[in-house]
C-alpha cells in the first residue's frame, strides 16, 4: 500500500508538471524564477552600449554647445580657420604664416579628443610632453576627410614620432625626402569645403594681378558671431581660474587660436578693460606649466603638448 500511494503522488505530480503551461521564456531545464526588483531592473540592461571609447568620444557634445543644439558642430580645425579668415574677403591675412602648423596641431589635438592617439606613458627618461611619441590608440575611421589620412599615415609610419615632429611633417617641413609622403596638402581649402558645406562659407573668386585665388566669405554672421563669444566668455564670464575645470574643447580652442596667430583678432571686438582682463587671463593660461597642467588634467596631454611645440618654435 505504501508503494503504491507513492506511486501515484509522483504520478499526479507528473501529470500537473506537464499540463502547467510553461511562462514565456522558460523551459524544462530552467524553470523560471521569480524576479525581484533589482534583477528586473539589470534585465534590460544585459544589452550593453558600444564599449568603445572612440564611438563615445565622436558623439561627445561639447558642453558649451549643450544650450544651442541647432548650431552645426565644428572640429577644432573649422573653429581656427573661422577665426582667422576675414568676413568680407574669404581669406587669411597674408601676414600670417602660422595658420597652417596651427591647424595640424588642431588635427592632432583633435584625434586625442576623439579617441584615436595619445602619447605614450611617462618613464624614467621620458618625463617631457616634447619626449614622448604619439601612439595610436584607435584606428577607427572618424568620417572627417583629414582625420582620417592623418590616422592612416600615423598608422603606416615605421617610427614613432613626437608631436612636435608629426606637426612638422603633416605640414611639409623636413628635409627627409622619404617622410614628405606624410604632408596633408590643401588643408586650408579642405576644411574650408567642410564650412561650405555646413552653409557657414561661401564660395567666390578674386582676381589678382598675376593670378586668381577661390575665396571662402563667411554667409552665416551667426555662427561666427557665436564662436568668437564662446572664445571671449571662456576668458571673461566662464573663467574659473582653474585649469582643471576647464573644458577641454575650450582650453585646445584657446590654445589653437595662439598657436595660429588669431586670438588677439578675436579678442579684438572687446572693450578695452575687457580686452585687457581677456588678455591677461588667456596669458595665464598659455604660460602656465605645461607638464604640471597635463598631469593634472584628464584627456589634456596632447594639447599642453601642441603648446609645448608652438612655445618651443
Amino acid at each position: 500500500l505504501w508503494m503504491a500511494e507513492r506511486f501515484l503522488t509522483r504520478s499526479n505530480l507528473s501529470r500537473r508538471a506537464v499540463a502547467a503551461p510553461l511562462a514565456p521564456g522558460t523551459s524544462v531545464l530552467y524553470p523560471q524564477v521569480g524576479m525581484t526588483t533589482l534583477t528586473r531592473r539589470g534585465w534590460r540592461g544585459d544589452k550593453r552600449a558600444e564599449p568603445e571609447e572612440d564611438v563615445a568620444a565622436d558623439r561627445e557634445l561639447p558642453d558649451d554647445d549643450s544650450d544651442n543644439s541647432k548650431a552645426p558642430r565644428l572640429t577644432l580645425m573649422e573653429e581656427v580657420l573661422l577665426l582667422g579668415l576675414q568676413d568680407k574677403e574669404g581669406y587669411p591675412s597674408f601676414w600670417n604664416d602660422c595658420l597652417s602648423p596651427g591647424l595640424r596641431g588642431g588635427i592632432l589635438i583633435e584625434l586625442a579628443l576623439r579617441g584615436r592617439i595619445h602619447l605614450e606613458p611617462l618613464t624614467a627618461r621620458k618625463k617631457r610632453l616634447l619626449d614622448r611619441k604619439v601612439l595610436l590608440k584607435s584606428a577607427a575611421p572618424t568620417g572627417d576627410v583629414l582625420l582620417d589620412e592623418t590616422l592612416r599615415h600615423i598608422k603606416a609610419s615605421e617610427s614613432t614620432e613626437t608631436v612636435q615632429t608629426w606637426i612638422e611633417l603633416l605640414t611639409g617641413e623636413t628635409w627627409n625626402p622619404f617622410k614628405l609622403q606624410y604632408q596633408l596638402r590643401n588643408v586650408r581649402e579642405r576644411v574650408a569645403k567642410g564650412l561650405v558645406e555646413k552653409g557657414i562659407l561661401t564660395t567666390g573668386k578674386q582676381s589678382f594681378l598675376l593670378f586668381d585665388m577661390t575665396t571662402h566669405p563667411v554667409c552665416d554672421t551667426t555662427e561666427k558671431q557665436r564662436l568668437l563669444r564662446k572664445l571671449q566668455d571662456s576668458v571673461l564670464e566662464r573663467w574659473t581660474g582653474d585649469l582643471r575645470r576647464m573644458d577641454r574643447r575650450l582650453l585646445a580652442l584657446l590654445v589653437l587660436a595662439h598657436a595660429s596667430d588669431v586670438l588677439e583678432k578675436a579678442l579684438g571686438s572687446l572693450e578695452d578693460t575687457q580686452y585687457e582682463m581677456a588678455m591677461s587671463r588667456a596669458k595665464d593660461v598659455l604660460e602656465a606649466d605645461a607638464e604640471l597642467a597635463a598631469a593634472q588634467g584628464r584627456g589634456t596631454e596632447v594639447i599642453w603638448a601642441v603648446l609645448a611645440a608652438f612655445s618651443r618654435a
